[in-house]
């Protein structure tokens, strides 16, 4: 099993709950406002007037066989606006209960 942490502006939510709909991936976890800025490029998401933009993460777990469908789909929606932000990142999962 793979967990895999997505964060993107919120503008991208029910496009990306879509997209886990359609490849499978039931259960995760949804942080409605993150706060951040991208390590490339991009403008910062805090929340404030001067960057009144906000970030929300996913937390999913997912068979590894998964994994791969899922990032591309998410490497194409980010290419369709790439000002916006979109990442994710996959970490092994050693145990679960």
């Amino acid at each position: 099993m793979k967990s895999v942490l997505i964060t993107f502006d919120q503008a991208f939510y029910e496009r990306i709950i879509s997209l886990l709909d359609r490849l499978n991936c039931r259960g995760f976890t949804y942080l409605d406002k993150v706060q951040g800025r991208g390590s490339k490029k991009g403008e910062p998401h805090f929340g404030t007037h001067a960057w009144p933009g906000m970030n929300s993460a996913i937390i999913t777990v997912v068979d590894e066989s998964r994994v791969n469908a899922l990032l591309e789909a998410l490497r194409k929606l980010d290419q369709q606006s790439e000002q916006l932000g979109l990442r994710a990142f996959v970490w092994n999962i050693e145990q679960s209960i």
